[in-house]
């Protein structure tokens, strides 16, 4: 398993985590609007990554999170 496939599942994982999914998470889903995040669940999901991958992401940066791919690519950028 590569590093960018550990990454992947992680951030998936961690996603279906925040937001009680029994389902697979499809990379592509928009954490709100097709995933039910509200701006809670979302700072939320910010604050685990975060801690997962010790890294912090400001502001600026988290409202361009939308998808799960997009949070995978951010993590795989920075981690």
């Amino acid at each position: 398993m590569t590093t960018e496939t550990t990454i992947e599942a992680r951030v998936k994982q961690i996603v279906a985590e925040q937001l009680d999914l029994t389902r697979q998470v499809n990379p592509n889903a928009l954490i709100i609007d097709d995933l039910g995040a509200d701006d809670i669940a979302m700072a939320e999901i910010i604050a685990a990554l975060e801690e997962e991958y010790n890294l912090e992401i400001p502001e600026g940066d988290a409202q361009y999170i939308r998808t799960v791919n997009d949070a995978i690519t951010y993590v795989q950028r920075r981690a």
